[in-house]
């Protein structure tokens, strides 16, 4: 199984929201992203679904400087 197919199996979450902005993210934009983008990515799919859910609603910023960045990368 490829690194992309395993982000894939990764973005499929419990919300459906959230299944379809990881994986328009992972599809779009993952490829040309920097090494760094790329694995805050896989490091924000390590967060629970209530998390991500309340970070791309603005509801809470995340703590890690960093995975803010890349949540914000994904909203626009």
């Amino acid at each position: 199984m490829s690194e992309k197919s395993k982000l894939l199996w990764r973005c499929r979450r419990g919300v459906k929201e959230l299944d379809v902005i990881l994986t328009q993210y992972l599809e779009s934009e993952y490829d040309g992203s920097t090494d760094l983008d790329k694995q805050l990515f896989q490091d924000l799919l390590d967060y629970q679904d209530p998390d991500i859910l309340r970070f791309f609603l603005r509801q809470e910023e995340p703590k890690d400087k960093n995975i803010a960045r890349i949540v914000e990368r994904i909203r626009r």
